[in-house]
Formats: structure tokens, C-alpha cells, sequence
């Protein structure tokens, strides 16, 4: 077998509208235009799923997933502004700079810039 990427990510929420809006407003994700309730970043979708609907018990992501922005500061300070609340300082790990924060449902999204090459 041969991954050839990754299609979609499947985002647990308490409200999918709730979520969508926020990821479109806050984030700036938008929308797809094939696809209700789901958003569109350049590489993959982002589709959001009610456990509770199916009566299974909701929890959040803290694992998270990393979203490439071309300058972690610059992005963090933006939604600081919004209001988002950052869950530590920016790290810089010799090659990559990121910042966690969470979305209304306490799932973990990562700023993440790599500036350096992989080894």
C-alpha cells in the first residue's frame, strides 16, 4: 500500500454550525464549495463530527493538528486579537516554530512553521 495524502480530518464538536463558524471567522478557513459542512484548506478538509448524535461520548481532541501559516508570531498575534487564548508560549524547536491554542469545543490546533530543512 502507497499513501498518497491525507484527504480529510475528521474534527469532534458539541455544535458542528458553532465550530464551522468558527473556524471560518476565526481561522479564516473557508468553506467548501463541494461539500455542506465541511471547510477547505489547500491540502485537506476539514469535516466536523457530533459523537453525542450517535451516542457516543464527546471528546476533544488534545493531540491536535498543525496548521502551516508563514509566520507563527504574526498569526498568533492576530487571533490574540480575536480573542483567542494560547495554551503556552511559542516554542521554537530548532527547526520548526509553533503555538498551540484550542477551539470552542477544547480541541488543539497548532500554528507551525518549519524554517529549517529536515535532517
Amino acid at each position: 500500500m502507497r499513501v498518497d495524502g491525507v484527504d480529510f480530518i475528521s474534527i469532534p464538536t458539541r455544535d458542528s454550525r458553532r465550530a464551522i463558524a468558527w473556524y471560518r471567522d476565526v481561522l479564516g478557513v473557508p468553506e467548501s464549495r463541494v461539500t455542506e459542512g465541511e471547510l477547505e484548506t489547500p491540502n485537506v478538509t476539514l469535516s466536523f463530527w457530533e459523537p453525542e448524535r450517535e451516542e457516543l461520548p464527546f471528546v476533544a481532541n488534545h493531540a491536535g493538528f498543525a496548521l502551516r501559516v508563514d509566520d507563527v508570531a504574526a498569526a498568533r498575534a492576530e487571533l490574540e486579537a480575536k480573542g483567542v487564548e494560547f495554551i503556552a508560549e511559542t516554542w521554537d524547536s530548532g527547526v520548526c516554530h509553533f503555538a498551540a491554542f484550542r477551539d470552542p469545543d477544547g480541541n488543539t490546533l497548532i500554528l507551525h512553521r518549519r524554517y529549517a530543512p529536515r535532517g
